[in-house]
């Protein structure tokens, strides 16, 4: 494709529709055995969303694969039978539910980290975490898997650098200096290899932590401490605005 950028600047690929061929990279895949997991968290009102998600995401992920997916919930009792696909299983985890929803969002990536520490990683050699509120229409395969992995938004991919959302006040563990950025990357669907996504939510973690300590909110929560993270370590991959489009637009 020559309508759309397909290549970063530290050489990493932007994978498109038209830029990989599926049959010869679910071959490799296929022949090294692995598993990949799908984190979301469906909680509050969100569990109304469960059906929608798994049912789209057990039919069009990684289909033909083996995936886990871990389902963290308040409401684990609205979770009707839901029928997964041979290669899939279904694992639900039962949280805590806070206050807020600002909340909710930043202990994400605290409950993913110690997650992985204590189980994911003897699971599955790639892992992905993926907002509850989408449902998937086509199929998201294997040109997906690499060993850090971030999506560009769809809201700012045509944003230019100084307009875009970023963390911009200094006092705050997710700032990215000005001048600085390469894409807007969405905290809706983010992954890689099990050890570098436990690196990501740790130090994202860390950064909220620090952030709330000193009485400072990131401008788009944990969001904005992804944006940090990528910064300043590259993704091996990026999946296009396609991968996690907005209706609206």
């Amino acid at each position: 494709r020559r309508d759309v950028l397909v290549l970063t600047p530290w050489l990493a690929p932007i994978v498109w529709e038209g830029t990989f061929n599926r049959d010869i990279l679910n071959a490799q895949y296929k022949q090294k055995n692995l598993v990949t997991g799908v984190v979301t968290f469906a909680l509050k009102t969100y569990w109304f969303f469960i059906e929608g998600f798994m049912s789209s995401a057990n039919k069009y992920f990684l289909a033909g694969h083996q995936v886990n997916f871990y389902l963290f919930t308040d409401n684990p009792e609205h979770i009707s039978h839901l029928q997964m696909a041979p290669e899939n299983q279904l694992f639900v985890i039962p949280v805590w539910n806070h206050s807020q929803w600002q909340d909710i969002s930043i202990s994400h990536m605290g409950i993913i980290s110690r997650y992985i520490r204590s189980q994911f990683q003897y699971e599955v050699d790639y892992l992905y975490s993926i907002d509850i509120n989408v449902q998937l229409f086509e199929h998201i395969g294997v040109e997906i898997i690499d060993t850090l992995v971030g999506t560009i938004s769809s809201w700012q991919y045509t944003t230019r650098r100084e307009r875009k959302s970023y963390e911009t006040r200094t006092e705050s563990q997710a700032a990215i200096p000005k001048g600085e950025g390469d894409f807007y990357y969405t905290a809706g669907f983010y992954g890689g290899s099990v050890a570098e996504v436990y690196k990501l939510t740790r130090a994202c973690f860390k950064g909220v932590m620090k952030d709330r300590e000193n009485g400072i909110e990131a401008r788009w929560h944990d969001e904005s401490h992804l944006n940090r993270y990528l910064l300043y370590h590259k993704p091996t991959r990026l999946l296009s605005p396609e991968y996690y489009w907005d209706e609206e637009l």
